[in-house]
């Protein structure tokens, strides 16, 4: 598995960690790392996995305004706790992060809903981030 595949897996389940324990992600990716440096069972927590969920902390309520609007028929609530986070972090990275081209940012999405959710959420986060890759330009500037 790529190393940005793997950062983007774990800023994932940090993300998703956060979100249900109702904690700020920034404590979890803290716990994560610390822990990271004390138990050899624990991954480490790379550089890009802190830039993603130290990007995703810094625009955190611009990025859930975003989902909500343009999440048509769903409320950031009633949306599944998977899918709410893998959007949550494709979205910062589609809009905020240069390196890496936004064809990967979605398909690395993808890929993270058809692992971790249900059949239907590829296609709902694809859409979605498809939806904020065309109003990319207008997205950053706000």
């Amino acid at each position: 598995m790529a190393a940005r595949n793997k950062a983007r897996k774990r800023a994932f389940q940090i993300l998703f960690e956060s979100d249900q324990r109702g904690i700020p992600v920034r404590t979890v990716l803290a716990d994560w790392m610390r822990l990271a440096r004390t138990d050899d069972r624990q991954p480490p927590v790379n550089e890009y996995t802190m830039q993603l969920v130290e990007g995703y902390a810094e625009h955190a309520d611009r990025i859930d305004e975003l989902i909500a609007t343009y999440a048509v028929g769903w409320t950031l609530d009633r949306m599944p706790v998977v899918d709410r986070n893998i959007l949550r972090l494709g979205a910062h990275e589609l809009i905020w992060e240069d390196e890496v081209p936004d064809a990967v940012v979605i398909d690395e999405a993808v890929q993270l809903a058809k692992e971790f959710s249900t059949d239907e959420s590829p296609a709902f986060v694809n859409g979605l981030l498809g939806r904020l890759k065309e109003l990319k330009p207008s997205l950053r500037r706000a």
